[in-house]
């Protein structure tokens, strides 16, 4: 143990080494030897006490000077448990030596930022829309309008720390007297406490609430589009900004329609006969009426025709998209003798070939072979 070992071996010094000497020599083994440098040696916190009991002797001329006279018999003993706490719990060897981390005066914290995601009709997006949500979300209280006092008084200087938030302790050290500063337990860092705290929210300034919020949603707006609520989020600590609240619109599949951008499409069937002929359809529009489309003769499937301003709008200029219109010719799936008689005779005068046998007969036979006959 220490008081066992002479203290100029300890710290691997000369007797006749000057107080510089001693001193440099005690921080080097400090930084060496500390318990938080070497947290997997069990044996470093008795290491470092013995440098620190020597130290505590040898750093101090007159208590030299008595253990020169008189060795461990003079003021030898085990370093002082204030001292050893001084350097041993303040967070690191390095802090002690080269400075403390000086804690800041703590602000108040702002209210945080929250989500909400709302569905929408692909029709609403034409229009826009106003839509009321409900949420529990961190509200400023009303009893007290935020402040957290029940009475005009409001918070008042913390007496602990004088109003500045931090707590200070000196200690004689080795090295002298050793400052730490913390923060202050009593107000928590901000320098300012409640002198008549509000009964509803305790002083908080805050507390939960159920509310209904309108919502203004944009006509254009995009699947997955943002709108941000200033200062709609939870309420900050007293003295701090609100958060905000974002929503986050998510437009829901049409049955009908596909939406790209600004721009609708949609597909519709059409008689064989218009597309050969030509015409006019009704296709039915996003707003619930119908647009006529004109169908010129000889039309073929896939062909699309645009209706001008039955899109939607856009976001930004509001210029409305067009409504594109794909066909699809539709071929009866049974005709009376009558027409097919008529499409015989057209399929005759315009050269085409017609068997007297269908094709499922005619496929029949091929496989029995009495096509081959």
């Amino acid at each position: 143990m220490a008081q066992n070992r002479d203290y100029y071996e300890v710290l691997g010094v000369e007797r006749n080494a000057t107080q510089d000497q001693i001193k440099r020599a005690f921080r080097r083994l400090a930084r060496r030897h500390h318990p938080d440098v070497n947290p997997e040696d069990p044996e470093a916190e008795a290491r470092f006490r013995e440098i620190a009991e020597a130290y505590e002797v040898l750093g101090d001329a007159d208590k030299r000077a008595q253990y020169d006279r008189y060795g461990h018999a003079g003021p030898g003993g085990p370093l002082a448990g204030d001292i050893w706490e001084e350097l041993s719990g303040m967070g690191g060897i390095f802090d002690a030596f080269f400075g403390m981390r000086t804690p800041q005066r703590r602000r108040a914290r702002p209210g945080a930022d929250l989500r909400y995601d709302v569905e929408v009709e692909l029709s609403e997006v034409a229009t826009g829309l106003q839509k009321r949500i409900v949420m529990e979300r961190l509200r400023q209280c009303r009893a007290c309008d935020g402040t957290g006092s029940r009475s005009k008084s409001g918070s008042q200087s913390c007496p602990a720390c004088k109003g500045s938030g931090q707590a200070r302790r000196t200690a004689a050290t080795p090295f002298g007297h050793l400052s730490t500063v913390t923060t202050c337990p009593n107000c928590a860092g901000r320098g300012r406490v409640m002198g008549d705290p509000c009964p509803e929210c305790r002083g908080l300034g805050r507390r939960h609430a159920t509310e209904t919020v309108a919502i203004e949603i944009p006509a254009g707006i995009e699947d997955g589009g943002t709108i941000r609520l200033d200062g709609q989020g939870e309420a900050g600590e007293p003295g701090a900004r609100a958060g905000d609240l974002y929503v986050v619109v998510h437009v829901k599949p049409h049955e009908f329609f596909e939406r790209r951008g600004r721009d609708l499409w949609c597909e519709a069937p059409i008689p064989f006969t218009t597309a050969a002929l030509g015409g006019h359809v009704r296709v039915p529009t996003l707003a619930g009426e119908t647009e006529v489309v004109s169908i010129p003769a000889g039309t073929q499937t896939g062909e699309t025709f645009s209706i001008s301003g039955r899109g939607l709008p856009d976001l930004r200029t509001g210029v409305w998209g067009a409504q594109h219109v794909t066909v699809r010719v539709a071929v009866p799936r049974r005709l009376t003798p009558r027409q097919q008689a008529l499409l015989e005779e057209f399929a005759r005068e315009g050269g085409d070939q017609i068997e007297s046998k269908g094709w499922f007969s005619r496929l029949k036979d091929a496989l029995s072979g009495e096509g081959e006959r």
